[in-house]
């Protein structure tokens, strides 16, 4: 009988190679053109997101711009999970004009942005299109000369936790406990309907730098995005870069790298790595599966 011929162990190692080079290519192709996940790192979307949420963001529905592409950067994630020091885990491509299959927003979406010039990304909602002169009087909204219907609704009750605490550096003065023993921020709620009939809560916390804005008007192919929690928010009402780390005014459609789904799960900050006994407990209960989509009355 013939010899069966054995493969050495460089053919071996060569096969896993290959292997795990074709899932991270289509990891990080699903990643870019198809969808991806994110993590809220702040309370500029609360009330409806809150810090360490963790949802999926589509790629397709405006079409794919320079800002698409899952580009990983090793040695920013070495630096990350060695030095504990955050910092975004991807490279972003020069910038490029324009957009492959590209569909504007809609008024309302909630959209991932890198800023211009920057690489990271932010979360905001859609509030002006090309042609829109946005405007903020004293807090409220003004669209086109008028102003935003709004009503006032019934607090927010945001539970205290690690990712959500309501302290001096937070939410100082809103935090009460309930009857069930537990403390929560009574957070106060205005509602928006933007023409169209889109209505999402925002957070108005009283007086702050961004009350008072503009007028501007969006030029062409250009966004401008604004967080629903208006007082804590850095975004098209503030400039680039430090002090205010906003997006310097209407953003390039080009900037926009996909839109918010649902929540997949949160974590309310507890989590412990080295102990998976955290690991359960530190999951918020409730916000799984819920909607990001804009609701249209």
């Amino acid at each position: 009988m013939p010899d069966t011929a054995q493969p050495n162990r460089g053919s071996l190692l060569w096969r896993e190679v290959k292997g795990l080079a074709l899932v991270l290519i289509a990891v990080l192709g699903f990643h870019s053109f198809i969808a991806k996940p994110f993590y809220i790192p702040s309370e500029s979307m609360m009330p409806i997101l809150l810090k360490g949420d963790r949802l999926v963001v589509s790629k397709f529905p405006f079409g794919w711009s320079f800002v698409s592409p899952t580009i990983p950067n090793p040695a920013a994630i070495v630096r990350s999970l060695t030095t504990g020091q955050a910092e975004p885990w991807g490279i972003t491509l020069p910038f490029m004009a324009g957009r492959v299959l590209g569909k504007q927003p809609a008024r309302g979406d909630i959209v991932i942005v890198t800023p211009p010039g920057q690489n990271e990304d932010y979360i905001k909602r859609v509030i002006g299109l090309p042609g829109d002169t946005i405007e903020v009087r004293g807090g409220r909204l003004v669209l086109n000369g008028q102003p935003v219907r709004y009503e006032i609704r019934p607090p927010a009750m945001i539970p205290v936790d690690g990712n959500a605490p309501c302290g001096m550096m937070e939410f100082s003065g809103f935090q009460v406990q309930a009857a069930d023993g537990k403390s929560y921020c009574r957070l106060p709620v205005v509602r928006e309907t933007l023409p169209g009939g889109v209505s999402y809560d925002t957070i108005e916390l009283g007086r702050s730098p961004g009350d008072d804005f503009g007028p501007v008007r969006v030029p062409a192919r250009h966004l401008f995005l604004m967080g629903d929690n208006r007082d804590r928010s850095a975004d098209s009402r503030f400039a680039l870069g430090a002090p205010d780390n906003g997006l310097g005014g209407p953003v390039p459609w080009e900037n926009i790298g996909g839109r918010a789904e649902f929540i997949t799960f949160s974590l309310d900050g507890t989590t412990q790595i080295g102990q998976p006994s955290t690991w359960l407990a530190a999951f918020r209960s409730g916000r799984a599966g819920s909607s990001l989509r804009t609701q249209r009355q």
